[in-house]
């Protein structure tokens, strides 16, 4: 269950941690799918048009706190680890927010991911 105070707050934290590269309204940055000169891969959207939805909350927070070290070896990202400036609960609403975008049935399918552990 979403609650409307956590989504806001995450809301709020997003603008200011995560929009820089996911962008504000979620939809991550161009041509997201292809990698950069650099051989690491762009922002993914957080939309439905992207593949957030397809991962745990408990990947989606460890991914978060740790950055590149939640990957796979080899897996290349810019995506800084959050774990020494969001705590727990600041990322758990910055998930929220971004499950609070997605239509229904999408949060549904998510959903189902954190009930198979």
């Amino acid at each position: 269950m979403i609650r409307r105070d956590q989504v806001a707050l995450g809301k709020r934290l997003y603008a200011t941690a995560c929009a820089s590269c996911h962008r504000g309204a979620l939809e991550g940055q161009p041509d997201w799918q292809r990698c950069l000169p650099n051989g690491r891969l762009s922002a993914p959207p957080h939309d439905a048009s992207g593949h957030t939805w397809h991962h745990s909350d408990t990947f989606l927070m460890s991914v978060t706190q740790r950055g590149p070290a939640a990957y796979p070896k080899g897996y290349l990202t810019d995506m800084p680890a959050f774990r020494d400036s969001l705590s727990d609960r600041e990322i758990a609403a910055i998930l929220s927010h971004i499950k609070s975008e997605w239509p229904k049935d999408i949060r549904v399918r998510q959903n189902r991911l954190n009930s198979a552990r």
